[in-house]
């Protein structure tokens, strides 16, 4: 069995239906909208395989499903990170508010007290001996840092800063090809063209991950060496279009010693097409798919070029040479960095 959208619950779980009652605002309503594209183009969320759904942690209230203002999260029991995350963007409606101006003091993460403890992965992991990695947003803060007024945008970007949304990122990859890609998404395309689009992102978690060097409360911790990006909008010829991006960070994380050494990652398990670093970080959605054993609403793929999964596995790591090299002379044009 598996769920087709944030709506669903899995009633045979003994979980029960979640209804989603809090309003946010006239605009929005709490959690991720399937028909946020509109009636006639809802965007399910993907469907989870019969062997992860054990996986999934439940809510202390019952439910699996942490809503938060305009973005959803399923978090997974054992690796403690999200399985999935997903987002409506409305990029006519975007507002520029800096991150220094929604804390005082500082970026205050913290857990949700919505789900146990025990599911999540807070300061003990990213203050721990060796973590030289970054709470990376899976959902970006300016993602949904939108809304008919100011407090609205700055309360919804506020509210990506639990650990429920983050999974750790090499600083190289958070702050410079990650951010490109969201950036791109975001303010290349959604901002800049006034369109609606709905977000899917998230770690591939795999049993061959690596190991953190630090154990954590005395647990050992696997750390995501890939992470996925999948983008849904209405096209030109008014119909749903996707485009799926692949970023790697398993050379940069055995460099820095963060990571016990792996030696191979195990894949067993087209507005948008102007990214600068496409025949890199742009995959075939079916790749997605294969990576995460997830299985995604169907639309159109603009992006069909197909390589054997381990060549694109092998370029979609960043390497120390490539983040400078690479990256910062490919530079997207036209955005605020």
């Amino acid at each position: 069995m598996a769920y087709r959208g944030f709506g669903f619950l899995f009633a045979w779980m003994g979980i029960g239906v979640y209804l989603r009652k809090l309003i946010y605002s006239t605009m929005s309503t709490f959690g991720y909208q399937a028909n946020f594209l509109g009636e006639d183009f809802p965007v399910l969320l993907p469907e989870i395989p019969s062997g992860l759904i054990s996986d999934v942690a439940p809510l202390t209230a019952g439910g699996i499903i942490l809503d938060y203002p305009k973005y959803s999260v399923v978090l997974h029991k054992f690796r403690k990170l999200p399985l999935i995350t997903a987002a409506n963007i409305e990029g006519g409606l975007f507002k520029d508010i800096t991150r220094k101006s929604l804390f005082s003091g500082g970026d205050h993460w913290r857990k949700d007290d919505r789900i146990a403890s025990e599911y999540q992965l807070g300061a003990e992991l990213y203050g721990a001996e060796k973590s030289d990695f970054d709470r990376g947003h899976m959902v970006k803060r300016e993602d949904v840092q939108w809304g008919i007024s100011d407090d609205e945008a700055a309360d919804s970007a506020r509210s990506t800063f639990y650990f429920t949304n983050a999974a750790p990122q090499h600083a190289k990859v958070n702050q410079s090809i990650w951010r490109q890609i969201e950036d791109y998404i975001l303010k290349t395309e959604s901002v800049k063209n006034g369109l609606k689009i709905s977000v899917f992102t998230g770690p591939v978690l795999t049993d061959q991950d690596p190991e953190f060097v630090t154990l954590v409360k005395g647990e050992v911790i696997k750390l995501p060496v890939l992470f996925w990006k999948l983008v849904y909008y209405i096209n030109e010829a008014n119909t749903i279009s996707r485009v799926a991006f692949l970023v790697g960070q398993q050379y940069l994380l055995e460099k820095a010693g963060i990571v016990l050494r792996k030696y191979a990652v195990q894949a067993d398990r087209e507005h948008f097409m102007n990214f600068k670093d496409a025949d890199t970080y742009q995959v075939n959605t079916e790749l997605i798919h294969k990576l995460t054993g997830l299985h995604f609403p169907v639309a159109h793929d603009p992006y069909q070029k197909e390589s054997p999964v381990k060549l694109v596995l092998d370029k979609v790591n960043v390497r120390r040479g490539q983040v400078y090299e690479s990256v910062i002379s490919n530079r997207i044009t036209g955005l605020t960095l």
